[in-house]
């Protein structure tokens, strides 16, 4: 049947249409949902042949054919188009709709897709998704299999539709990244109380495990030199001599337990000549320290510094390395960390995805730069050492 060379706007058909996109965007479907069924809804209201939907990628650059009435919906997220080219791209580059009602091949603009078999179709009308701040989403096309056309009003229609669905994606993308952030939210939480729980046993481990053994042996020295201080005051002073020790000890443990929160080298020296005093007090050769002096949010400079000292720590328990290197660098909006070595290295392709090289510690460095929204790696290969890289974002006012 050949349908009469008419627009597609009337006062029913329209009211139909309206209210079948309204029903669709309020029953909370995503993105594919949406652009499916107003593409199915489209076609069969207004007497067209074929819709097809195509989206905005996140990088702004590209359109995804997101929804299309059959045949055509099995190529749904399998087809996109750089912006500028071809009709669709030529409507989303200036925002402005197309109309062609036939010969469309001679439009400069068209650019043929086999998948799409343009062949096939006659007439055409695409149209901007634009919100109503002024933001394009997408790209809505139109297309008959015999000439039509289609009219300012069909347009118009057409663009209400559009902008329907511009403002409905746009909702649904928002919705969508703010529950991805309440997800990240809710892991960096669990990751803070898992950190302050090791923490918490950290020390408690060394208090329980030191500090308080010293104390109790430092009771015990006191005690058999208060009874010999009257009868043999040799054994008394022996006695007191020990108590001595391990009160010293006890201070040290102390001292080591209140760095493990924050190194007070950070306070008294700034994070880059703390680095420099940590290689200089490691017990390995050839350490080469490239610094920047720079004033950094107090939690940032303890997470840099602790990775440092772990990095440190397993060059010198598992490299067997020759030479050292440790830079710190400020590059625009981030900290940088890197420590190399031309030890024995390891082969990542043996290593599991998010555990790091056996022995070498990662685990708890990757959590230290993720819980600030960092990123840690490191590559290796056997016999020619490790590079362990450490990006953290500043706020803007660094």
């Amino acid at each position: 049947m050949i349908r009469p060379p008419v627009g597609l706007a009337n006062a029913d058909s329209d009211a139909r249409l309206l209210h079948g996109v309204i029903e669709i965007l309020s029953a909370g479907l995503d993105l594919d949902g949406i652009a499916q069924g107003v593409a199915d809804l489209i076609t069969e209201t207004t007497s067209t042949d074929v819709c097809f939907v195509h989206l905005l990628d996140p990088a702004g650059d590209r359109l995804h054919l997101r929804g299309a009435t059959p045949p055509f919906d099995r190529l749904a997220r399998r087809i996109e188009l750089p912006i500028g080219e071809g009709i669709s791209g030529w409507v989303a580059a200036h925002c402005q709709p197309v109309v062609i009602t036939d010969n469309k091949r001679d439009d400069p603009r068209y650019r043929y897709i086999p998948e799409l078999r343009g062949e096939e179709f006659i007439s055409m009308a695409s149209v901007p998704m634009i919100t109503r701040p002024g933001d394009l989403v997408g790209v809505l096309n139109v297309h008959t299999r015999d000439r039509r056309d289609f009219t300012e009003a069909d347009v118009d229609l057409l663009s209400s539709v559009a902008g329907l669905m511009a403002g409905a994606i746009e909702n649904a993308r928002l919705h969508s990244r703010l529950a991805e952030r309440e997800a990240a939210m809710e892991r960096f939480a669990e990751q803070i109380v898992l950190l302050q729980e090791t923490e918490r046993r950290r020390l408690a481990g060394e208090i329980h495990d030191g500090i308080s053994q010293r104390i109790v042996s430092l009771s015990f020295h006191l005690s058999a030199a208060a009874d010999a201080v009257s009868s043999d005051p040799a054994s008394a002073a022996e006695q007191i001599a020990r108590a001595q020790e391990l009160a010293a000890g006890a201070l040290d443990e102390t001292r080591t337990a209140i760095a493990g929160l924050r190194p007070p080298v950070l306070d008294d020296l700034g994070l880059a000549a703390s680095l420099e005093s940590l290689a200089r007090s490691t017990p390995l050769p050839n350490v080469h320290v490239d610094t920047v002096s720079t004033v950094l949010p107090e939690h940032v400079e303890t997470a840099v510094y602790r990775i440092a000292q772990e990095a440190l720590q397993n060059v010198m328990k598992h490299a067997s390395a020759a030479h050292v290197q440790l830079r710190l660098s400020i590059a625009t909006g981030a900290v940088l960390l890197e420590i190399s070595d031309d030890g024995v290295g390891f082969d990542p392709a043996n290593t599991p995805e998010r555990a790091g090289p056996v022995g070498y510690g990662m685990p708890g460095m990757q959590q230290r730069a993720e819980l600030l929204g960092g990123q840690l790696t490191a590559d290796s290969t056997p016999g020619r050492g490790t590079v362990v890289r450490l990006k953290i974002p500043l706020p803007a006012d660094h």
